[in-house]
């Protein structure tokens, strides 16, 4: 562990094995989140609900116990979108205001059945879309931290907790974890268990997590998966094979994000890399659009009990977007549905020849606090069922981070940690 480093500031992995070796406890690690959620919750907002005394009695519950898990007496926030028996869970929607859940999702049950510490609710956008809450970001208060996992995103970046949940059905982990410059982990569609999540899109919606380091992002989803441990201890003897994926989106990301990828790509190139380009075939080109039919099509329809009841208590953006997905016929889905299909099929491919995919993660660096950001480069590798991570990388012309996206093939997590974490070295 660095022991230079703040409590608070430690990673998951370090203050993991310093539990193990009774060199640190739950309940000091616990009170340094605490602390730092104390000092910068009012202007950060990032915190749905947080119960100070029983984040501090779990922690000291896990410290008289045996470590169970490598997880063992880490504190752990969870996106407001996931059910939670001991805390309210809202949806980030004022139609459930002091909801109660009778029963933890089952990412929640594990964590704790692992000997995690949950530390409180993160704040969401209205039911994991796009119209903002109150979260800012804390490099910039006058900028968004990204939606929809905005709170999650924001409090990891903050050092307010170590690792928080994360879920995205279009980039709602992805974006905000390069707008708040930490690392955002989507995992292969299902990897991780979904009961006890507010569903959107049961084709889509996936849960992840937001970490300040790789391993931290390993450590909980595996964890979680039964996914044997991963070694990085390879990591400084890959040459990793990488396509370059500009995508067909290329022309919405601004000049600093393009030349932040490209001089990415040269970097890892000269780190001893070999990166080529992956050009797509004609009819990728379609999958953002068809990701927002899709998508719209199934939240539409899971969301009939809110639209129904408490239409006035939905917000205009969202009641804009629900009308869209109602439009979209059972044909227009169905044929959506089967492009996607074939597109996994032309990806499996293409992975054939590359490791992993380096492509970007926003347009740009965080926008104001009016919206939640472009989420274009999310939706196609969404739509494909890819694991993705976000690595922060450069700066854009505010200051504010940026990142870069690293893609690998379904059910190559594993793989997609090790090049990463190469990848994060190679950048620098």
């Amino acid at each position: 562990m660095n022991t230079a480093l703040p409590l608070n500031q430690i990673s998951a992995t370090d203050a993991a094995a310093a539990i193990a070796a009774g060199k640190l406890t739950s309940e000091a690690l616990v009170a340094a989140c605490l602390e730092r959620i104390s000092q910068r919750e009012d202007e950060v907002r990032a915190w749905a609900y947080i119960d100070r005394e029983l984040a501090l009695k779990q922690a000291r519950q896990r410290d008289r116990e045996t470590p169970r898990s490598r997880l063992h007496g880490i504190p752990v926030g969870v996106k407001d979108v996931i059910d939670t028996c001991d805390l309210p869970t809202e949806y980030g929607s004022p139609i459930y205001r002091g909801n109660r859940p009778t029963c933890d999702a089952a990412c929640v049950a594990q964590v704790r059945e692992a000997g995690g510490v949950i530390l409180g609710k993160t704040v969401s956008t209205e039911f994991a879309t796009r119209h903002p809450n109150k979260t800012r970001n804390p490099h910039h208060l006058a900028h968004t931290p990204g939606g929809s996992s905005s709170g999650s995103a924001a409090a990891v970046a903050d050092r307010m907790v170590p690792i928080a949940f994360g879920t995205q059905t279009s980039s709602s982990i992805i974006r905000p974890a390069a707008f708040c410059g930490v690392i955002g982990y989507k995992p292969s569609f299902g990897l991780i268990n979904r009961a006890g999540l507010k569903f959107l899109s049961e084709s889509l919606d996936t849960i992840g997590v937001l970490t300040r380091s790789i391993p931290d992002a390993a450590l909980i989803v595996e964890e979680l998966s039964g996914m044997p441990s991963t070694s990085f201890d390879q990591v400084k003897n890959l040459k990793p094979r990488i396509g370059l994926c500009r995508t067909p989106y290329w022309n919405r990301a601004d000049a600093v994000s393009q030349a932040n990828l490209e001089r990415a790509a040269s970097k890892l190139a000269a780190a001893g890399a070999t990166v080529t380009e992956l050009n797509l075939p004609a009819e990728f080109a379609a999958l953002a659009d068809t990701q927002i039919a899709v998508s719209g099509y199934e939240f539409s329809r899971a969301l009939t009990h809110e639209r129904t009841r408490f239409p006035q208590l939905i917000s205009a953006s969202l009641t804009g977007r629900i009308a869209a997905g109602l439009k979209v016929t059972r044909t227009q889905y169905e044929a959506g549905m089967a492009l996607a299909e074939r597109c996994r099929g032309h990806i499996e491919d293409a992975f054939g020849h590359y490791d992993v995919l380096l492509t970007p993660s926003a347009p740009g660096e965080a926008p104001g606090l009016d919206n939640t950001g472009d989420p274009i480069f999310g939706l196609m590798w969404t739509m494909l069922h890819l694991p993705c991570l976000t690595l922060p990388c450069g700066t854009g012309p505010q200051g504010l981070p940026l990142g870069v996206q690293v893609v690998a093939r379904r059910g190559g997590d594993a793989a997609l940690f090790v090049n990463a974490e190469w990848i994060r070295h190679a950048l620098g």
